[in-house]
């Protein structure tokens, strides 16, 4: 009967954990807002806690920040591992950099603030409290939050536009170190970023190979807030009206975006745009179970990411051949790169 009670109270308490994960979610944003890794890692030495809020209060004079709140967030943060805590001479607490601190620092070129910050904001969560009607009667969780797609939304909210062209920017030096593991760019000469956002991504690739020309398609919106780059020409659009022709197309994290018949589309117009001896280079997940049936963790919370936020979906490999398939591309072969992340190169029929 105990035994019996223990397990009950155990599975409660998994389903507890499920249940407030969000908490970590909300202290790493409250954690980038306040720039609490960038205050620590500054300092170059341990920080006590009236040492972080005199910090808080230089970056934010009108700001009287209250000390046993900054604790409980300060605590939260250490029993996460983002930071560290130990006891000083004088007893007080010292608050320390991990590992993990620095990639949620606004200082860290290869930081993820920017998503942090775009991923937990309300009007990009507002869509996940849709997933059971995306269930019961299909449709984009998004759209039933907002009343109109990402795309759109984006189009006509400059907060949202700008939170998303950040969070999507700070992701490109990831891109750039998958890509950077891929050989099939030294003999093209023209390359087309397809959804390429400000650009950043493409000026990578023709940093280290400035023979390829390289054009960044996108919507204008978008293609607004685009700087200029280096050997990078922009060019504003429609993906699903016509794409601009080169040798090679890229989709990085595009196909995601979007359902099956759209994916399709998208990829019939890369079809039209590059010769008959062309590809197109897509960097997406790519779902496999493992040995014991259950999958990448990180890949199915991304899945569940994209039925709140676009109404797409990561993919097995079967899945991707169904839609290269029908898209025009009878061949392809799969690049494993950083996990869960690969490369896809498809060739035409």
């Amino acid at each position: 009967m105990a035994n019996d009670i223990g397990e009950a109270f155990e599975s409660q308490r998994a389903i507890m954990g499920y249940m407030l994960a969000f908490a970590d979610s909300m202290a790493l944003k409250c954690a980038v807002e306040l720039g609490l890794a960038d205050i620590i890692h500054a300092h170059n030495a341990p920080m006590t806690l009236s040492q972080i809020a005199a910090t808080i209060i230089d970056h934010s004079p009108s700001s009287t920040p209250n000390m046993d709140n900054l604790k409980r967030i300060m605590r939260y943060l250490v029993n996460m591992k983002i930071f560290t805590s130990t006891v000083g001479i004088g007893g007080e607490t010292l608050y320390g950099p991990t590992p993990l601190s620095k990639w949620i620092s606004n200082d860290f070129e290869l930081g993820v603030a920017p998503l942090i910050l775009l991923n937990d904001h309300a009007l990009q969560q507002a869509g996940l409290h849709f997933l059971a009607e995306c269930v019961k009667n299909g449709g984009d969780a998004f759209t039933m939050a907002h009343g109109c797609d990402t795309w759109a939304f984006a189009s006509k909210n400059a907060l949202y536009n700008e939170l998303f062209n950040k969070g999507m920017s700070c992701m490109q030096y990831l891109a750039i170190a998958i890509i950077d593991q891929y050989e099939g760019l030294k003999t093209v000469g023209s390359l087309v970023n397809v959804g390429g956002g400000t650009g950043q991504f493409l000026a990578g690739i023709i940093e280290k190979q400035p023979h390829i020309k390289g054009i960044n398609f996108d919507l204008p919106h978008v293609i607004a807030m685009a700087p200029e780059l280096p050997g990078v020409i922009h060019v504003s659009g429609d993906m699903f009206e016509s794409i601009p022709s080169g040798e090679a197309i890229m989709l990085k994290w595009i196909m995601h975006d979007w359902p099956e018949k759209e994916c399709i589309q998208i990829l019939k117009k890369c079809r039209q745009a590059i010769p008959k001896n062309g590809k197109v280079v897509i960097i997406d997940i790519v779902l496999q179970p493992k040995v014991d049936g259950l999958y990448c963790p990180i890949g199915l919370k991304m899945d569940m990411l994209m039925l709140g936020h676009t109404g797409g979906k990561e993919r097995t490999e079967e899945e991707f051949k169904i839609i290269l398939n029908e898209g025009g591309f009878s061949h392809y072969k799969i690049t494993h790169a950083v996990a869960p992340m690969c490369i896809i190169e498809a060739y035409p029929h």
